[in-house]
């Protein structure tokens, strides 16, 4: 297998995945912890209701879905320009794959656990399901997106035996995960299908992208090393926000007094900063290095 460039016949196993796990039956068989009604669902979010064509949609948690939609359509406009106007540069390209997938992820992700989640969840069930084949996706593309940062990482910022070695660990990663996503699916197994269990399996990448950056600009001290380096501390610095404002319980307090304001919200406004910084200033740096073994030079 080519590890430097994405196989036809990978990218079709890996829409298998997603089709056949976005229909898989098991799902339906983990309600909500602790058991929620479809009326106790709607009572403990805000919601609107909206007619469409004769058909009554509740639209969950509207501020946050139209902020995750955000996030998604900005992530794929950034990733389309990328992948169209770089395309000769690897690092970009992968660049490009990596916020398209982040990009579809966000507007699987904003359909399930936010906009119709009533409707894929709780409608005509005593007890609403705990997740939807439409979230599996989004954990799948979530993976994806940052392995091919992996990809992108290898290119920009390592040669020899470093660059196979990511290469190897991003498609080996990607493999494993899904692997556990299909165990989680079908067992099922709960944890393996949980955001949790995506942190845990993209934390090894982005630390590792802090020492490479890190060390590099150390040595090196090039701007491309210094973005890079601020982009994944920015990132986890998001991350950490959305789990301070989570732990604090600030969410349950807004909507008491109407206002519409979630740690969701804060994770993705965050993470719409991080694209439009990761579009406007690390892409315009990001080149491959030369295969030459003397890379360093």
């Amino acid at each position: 297998m080519n590890m430097q460039q994405p196989s036809p016949k990978l990218a079709l196993l890996f829409l298998f995945w997603l089709l056949f796990l976005a229909g898989c039956g098991q799902l339906e068989s983990i309600p909500t912890q602790p058991p929620q009604t479809p009326t106790d669902w709607l009572t403990s979010q805000p919601y609107a209701v909206f007619a469409v064509g004769g058909q009554t949609i509740l639209l969950m948690q509207p501020t946050s879905t139209f902020f995750v939609y955000a996030l998604g359509l900005v992530a794929i406009g950034i990733g389309l320009h990328a992948w169209r106007r770089w395309h000769g540069q690897r690092a970009r390209h992968w660049w490009g794959v990596a916020l398209v997938l982040w990009g579809v992820g966000a507007l699987f992700a904003g359909t399930s656990y936010e906009g119709l989640s009533y409707h894929l969840k709780c409608a005509g069930w005593d007890v609403c399901r705990w997740t939807t084949g439409w979230e599996v996706i989004y954990l799948l593309l979530s993976a994806a997106s940052i392995n091919a940062m992996m990809l992108a990482q290898a290119f920009a910022g390592a040669n020899g035996r470093l660059r196979r070695g990511m290469l190897a660990y991003g498609w080996g990663n990607m493999g494993l995960y899904a692997t556990a996503v299909l165990i989680g699916v079908w067992a099922p197994v709960q944890f393996f299908i949980s955001f949790e269990f995506l942190i845990l399996a993209a934390a090894p990448s982005i630390v590792g992208f802090i020492l490479l950056n890190g060390w590099r600009y150390w040595q090196f001290r090039q701007r491309l090393d210094a973005v890079l380096l601020g982009a994944w501390l920015s990132l986890g610095a998001v991350i950490g926000l959305y789990f301070l404002y989570y732990l604090m319980g600030v969410t349950p307090r807004l909507w008491a007094q109407g206002i519409w304001f979630s740690e969701n919200d804060v994770l993705h406004l965050g993470l719409i900063a991080w694209m439009v910084y990761i579009g406007r200033v690390v892409l315009p740096q990001v080149q491959d290095l030369p295969d030459s073994p003397n890379w360093r030079t």
